[in-house]
């Protein structure tokens, strides 16, 4: 106990700076905790079909090509986690369509899709178009579309063939089919005559079928593709076209989307 009132007092300012004290120490531990925390990072949902050496899933489930590489580049700079899920190429589309998904992979640009999704403004890779028919059959096209009239022709579900084979197409026999598979047994069993396709994806199931000598690519190509990242007309994330636009536009100048091509087995824009 205090033996004076000059002590008692000098004992309640000492009691009032130890409560201060302990207030700003519980202060300044909140202050430096929440600026210690990170910023949540935005999660982008990329959506896909399975195209050959662009947007593939491992047996181990990992995803895997040159689009998810380019992908997981951008992310990196920007702080985005990824979340890749592969569908039906059309179904792909429907999601970026309704602004569900955030990116979808590998679309070639035509007038129609351009009116439903916003394309990236730089292509990452290019496509050889052409009509896959038996070996031992072959019909005459030279490019004339006009001399393809009663030729049963299966197409690939969702895909786009280019302008000349667009506007071709009321004119046309076409069948549908939902894999590349597919579309080559219809072609070898004789269900179709010619199969519209893209080389890249195409040949390498040829192979892995054992169709080397069964079918082969007629002459000329029905088209050259550009593909390209695109996004809804609206992006949820505005800045993400443009920064995807400035990292193909600096790899494509260094030479690092060449070398990513290369690897990856697919050709550069």
């Amino acid at each position: 106990m205090p033996d004076s009132p000059a002590g008692e007092t000098r004992l309640r300012k000492a009691r009032r700076l130890l409560l201060t004290g302990l207030g700003g120490m519980a202060l300044g531990a909140v202050s430096l905790s929440s600026f210690a925390r990170p910023a949540a990072a935005h999660e982008l949902l990329v959506v896909g079909t399975r195209f050959e050496g662009i947007y593939e899933r491992r047996d181990d489930g990992e995803f895997a090509g040159m689009g998810v590489e380019l992908l997981r580049l951008c992310a990196r700079r920007h702080g985005y986690r990824l979340r890749f899920e592969i569908y039906p190429w059309r179904r792909a589309q429907e999601l970026i369509n309704n602004g569900t998904a955030d990116v979808l992979v590998g679309p070639y640009k035509s007038a129609a899709r351009q009116r439903t999704m916003r394309f990236s403004t730089q292509p990452f890779f290019r496509d050889e178009v052409a009509f896959y028919v038996r070996a031992d059959r072959m019909p005459v096209w030279e490019g004339d579309y006009g001399l393809l009239q009663g030729r049963r022709i299966v197409t690939l579900n969702g895909w786009t063939y280019g302008p000349a084979f667009t506007r071709a197409q009321a004119q046309l026999t076409i069948s549908v089919a939902n894999s590349v598979e597919s579309g080559l047994k219809m072609l070898a069993i004789g269900h179709v005559e010619m199969f519209a396709t893209n080389r890249r994806d195409t040949d390498p199931v040829v192979t892995a079928l054992g169709m080397q000598d069964k079918v082969m690519v007629l002459a000329p190509l029905i088209d050259v593709q550009d593909a390209y990242f695109a996004y809804p007309l609206a992006p949820r994330l505005r800045d993400l076209p443009l920064q995807m636009d400035r990292l193909l536009a600096e790899l494509k100048k260094n030479g690092e989307l060449q070398r990513l091509a290369r690897r990856f087995g697919v050709t550069a824009p």
